[in-house]
């Protein structure tokens, strides 16, 4: 059996209009200027400390920010303006990888467990994932220990796992865990910095994946 892990936001679902927004509305709560778009989509896939501490600094406000962000993210999802869909082709995949009885599916991400939840339920997900690894749970990426929870959980090992994802966190998270990194070019992080920090390949569309998985 095959453990397939994915990250969640900027690569199963496209969360980037909300996330920006909600930062917005939590750096003018606490009186600062929001930054600018790349470099807020930058800390996608951090834990909300650690994110708001590269944005702000260790010394700046960074519980106050990642409180903010979190009543400004949940009252935003609820604005069609700020929906967040999946990308292209990404249902019919797992559609397809659920069906094949040599594969398992997980989650990492650095969401919270309740954003997983609501995620899970919304698209009728459950019982999909055999494991779902979040903020809650672990230190946040590239520390691997969610990768190792998600393999205890699964009984599989680093030689059959692999972790799929669009951020150079995720892809240092399965480098630190022995577990094969792909890189998605539709995300957050540019490909040539997924490549750099360690992932064997960087596919262009969902369709590309399908032969590195065992589905073409």
């Amino acid at each position: 059996m095959r453990l397939v892990v994915f990250d969640v936001d900027g690569t199963l679902v496209d969360s980037q209009h909300l996330i920006v927004a909600a930062q917005g509305v939590a750096f003018a709560e606490v009186g600062l200027p929001a930054p600018e778009r790349r470099i807020a989509l930058s800390v996608v896939g951090l834990s909300l400390p650690q994110a708001f501490r590269r944005l702000v600094g260790e010394d700046g406000p960074v519980a106050e920010l990642s409180e903010a962000y979190k009543l400004a993210y949940n009252r935003l999802r609820l604005d069609p303006d700020h929906e967040e869909p999946l990308f292209p082709g990404m249902a019919d995949l797992l559609d397809r990888l659920h069906a094949n009885p040599g594969v398992m599916l997980g989650i990492a991400t650095g969401k919270s467990r309740r954003g997983v939840d609501r995620l899970i339920e919304h698209y009728a997900w459950e019982g999909r994932f055999v494991t779902t690894q979040t903020a809650d749970d672990a230190p946040s990426k590239p520390d691997p220990a969610m990768l190792h929870q998600a393999m205890r959980e699964a009984g599989t090992g680093p030689d059959g796992t692999v972790m799929i994802g669009d951020t150079t966190y995720d892809i240092g998270m399965a480098v630190a865990a022995g577990v094969a990194p792909i890189g998605v070019a539709w995300g957050y992080h540019a490909p040539g910095s997924l490549l750099r920090a360690g992932a064997v390949t960087v596919v262009e569309n969902t369709a590309a994946l399908e032969p590195l998985l065992g589905l073409a």
